[in-house]
């Protein structure tokens, strides 16, 4: 079992124990009470330039402990002040040391859409995710079947938010495509072996058409490298590590945007 499978178990081992507490019908119905959104995380990515989703995350599975201070609040204040479009949250607890109150104190203090980012594998996620404040989810492919994301998708337009459905490879790009995702990531990162190619966007980018969002994902670590992206027609990166390391994470963003 790689990696990527460890993920996946693991969220559904949390699923169980979190629906002890609150079944799948009562977090459905919490979620439907609440205003349904106006899918304003595609709408922050549909602008002339390339937009910016600026990641939250305390550590990952290939390189540990990332910030180990980690001021998550202030962070996505930095990162809203210095331009940022979006602002992805991790909240895996295992692997990221992400947690669910991330999420939703973000979401509360910052104008900009949040994404969730974890692995989702049931749609407890997706209504939980509404409820906590997130205006969109991450849908892997690699730990997903078409069905399954086909569905997922229709439950987040039900909701009123967006899906970024991410793939790393031909195939997978293609199943995006045919499940109708509006947002397609390409992961640079190999989620499996956690190997980095940011030449991997460049190969995917003819497969998506062009009225979905092609965002860019991992292992963007300079002004050109964003430029590159820029070229080859990419919507909107996803920046995590590169501006979790930075001390100042404002003036980071700032540099990679040209300013």
């Amino acid at each position: 079992m790689n990696i990527l499978d460890e993920l996946a178990e693991y969220a559904k081992e949390r699923v169980r124990i979190k629906q002890q507490n609150c079944s799948l019908d009562e977090i459905r119905k919490l979620a439907l009470s609440l205003p349904k959104g106006s899918f304003e995380f595609e709408k922050a990515l549909k602008k002339d330039d390339i937009a910016f989703i600026c990641e939250c995350k305390k550590a990952s599975p290939s390189k540990g402990i990332i910030a180990e201070n980690f001021p998550y609040l202030q962070i996505a204040k930095d990162y809203e002040f210095a331009g940022a479009d979006c602002i992805s949250v991790l909240t895996e607890s295992k692997w990221f040391l992400g947690k669910d109150e991330y999420l939703k104190e973000i979401a509360e203090n910052v104008s900009i859409p949040c994404l969730r980012k974890d692995f989702t594998v049931d749609e407890y996620m997706i209504y939980e995710a509404k409820i906590l404040g997130a205006k969109a989810v991450l849908l892997i492919c690699a730990i997903l079947m078409p069905e399954q994301i086909t569905e997922y998708l229709k439950i987040c337009d039900l909701l009123g938010i967006s899906a970024l459905v991410e793939a790393h490879n031909e195939a997978e790009v293609k199943t995006a495509v045919s499940c109708g995702a509006r947002i397609i990531g390409v992961n640079n990162r190999d989620l499996r072996d956690f190997t980095v190619n940011t030449d991997n966007s460049r190969k995917m980018r003819e497969l998506i058409p062009d009225n979905a969002i092609f965002v860019s994902e991992s292992g963007i670590k300079t002004a050109d490298d964003i430029e590159l992206l820029r070229s080859i027609g990419a919507n909107a990166v996803l920046i995590g590590e590169t501006l979790m390391k930075a001390e100042n994470k404002s003036a980071k963003l700032r540099e990679l945007k040209g300013v």
